[in-house]
């Protein structure tokens, strides 16, 4: 879907410096910036802090966004959800690591139970050690290293998309491997 001929032509203008268009952008859209941000996070505060952050994104890299691509309302929409999502998943972790130990103690398990757990931890390891580099080192990062997609984007040094690319297949293969071992 192509962006109409006003989202280009703010567009050009932000390209070319101008920050009366930046702020004819933000006029327009920034209520639905800071809406989106403020349903994910159900914090003021930091909703008004991402629509900072997204437009500042905008403005310090117009050329990220391509009109062939989409709507700016689109673009700037998704850049706002996915820091939120980001927020949102940082304090998550966040009161986890604070909890301790704790939150992790549990019954002892019986021999039985240990040993097939065991054994499960070993085949997906295996099935995890068999794909490829690519796929490996994004799935490993993600799930193991409890990264988000955009951390392990900049770590592997590929775009966002490229990232959720190969974690998805990445997860695909390791199911349908151990759907074949039946674990």
């Amino acid at each position: 879907m192509e962006a109409p001929y006003d989202d280009r032509l703010l567009h050009q203008r932000v390209v070319g410096g101008d920050e009366s268009a930046l702020g004819e952008v933000y006029d327009r859209l920034s209520s639905l910036i800071f809406g989106l941000a403020l349903r994910v996070t159900r914090d003021r505060v930091i909703a008004e802090d991402i629509t900072q952050e997204v437009f500042l994104v905008f403005w310090e890299r117009p050329l990220a966004y391509d009109p062939e691509r989409g709507t700016l309302r689109a673009w700037l929409a998704t850049i706002a959800h996915r820091r939120a999502v980001d927020h949102v998943r940082a304090e998550e972790r966040r009161r986890v690591s604070a909890l301790g130990p704790r939150l992790f103690e549990r019954e002892p398990d019986r021999l039985e139970d240990t040993v097939l757990a065991s054994d499960e931890a070993k085949r997906v390891r295996q099935a995890v050690t068999s794909l490829p580099d690519g796929l490996r080192e994004a799935v490993e990062l993600a799930y193991f290293g409890g990264r988000t997609y955009r951390q392990v984007s900049e770590e592997l040094g590929v775009p966002e998309g490229t990232a959720k690319s190969r974690i998805r297949l990445a997860l695909r293969r390791l199911a349908d491997a151990l759907a074949e071992e039946e674990v």
